[in-house]
C-alpha cells in the first residue's frame, strides 16, 4: 500500500467521511426528538386514560372514524404495548446515537493530526 505522510492512504480519513457522519448524526438526533415525542404522546394519553371517569365513554380515531372503545382494558394494554416498543426503538437510536459520535470524534481528531 502507498505511504503518504508515515500513514497508509486507505487510513487517512476525508472531510467526506466526516460530513457523512455528521449527517448520519443529524438524521439519528431527528429521529430520537421524533420518536420521544410519540413516547411523551402515549404517555399522556395513558394518564389521561387512567383518570378519566370509567363511566364516560372513550372513543378511538380510526381513519376518519370516531369509534366508541367498548373494552378499556384492551385499549390501555395496546397503548402501554405501543409505548414500550417505542421506548425499545429510542433506547436503540440513543445507543447508535453515541456510537456514532463516538466515530465522528475519531475521525475528527485523525483527520485533525492529518
Amino acid at each position: 500500500m502507498p505511504q503518504e505522510g508515515g500513514i497508509r492512504i486507505s487510513e487517512k480519513v476525508s472531510a467526506e467521511d466526516i460530513q457523512s457522519l455528521a449527517r448520519e448524526l443529524q438524521l439519528i438526533r431527528n429521529q430520537i426528538q421524533t420518536v420521544s415525542s410519540q413516547v411523551s404522546e402515549y404517555s399522556i394519553t395513558i394518564e389521561a386514560l387512567s383518570t378519566q371517569d370509567p363511566n364516560r365513554p372513550v372513543f378511538r380515531s380510526l381513519g376518519n372514524l370516531l369509534l366508541e372503545v367498548e373494552d378499556r382494558e384492551t385499549l390501555e394494554s395496546e397503548i402501554s404495548q405501543a409505548k414500550e416498543a417505542l421506548d425499545e426503538h429510542l433506547m436503540r437510536l440513543i445507543e447508535r446515537e453515541e456510537s456514532l459520535r463516538e466515530q465522528y470524534e475519531t475521525k475528527a481528531s485523525q483527520f485533525e493530526r492529518g
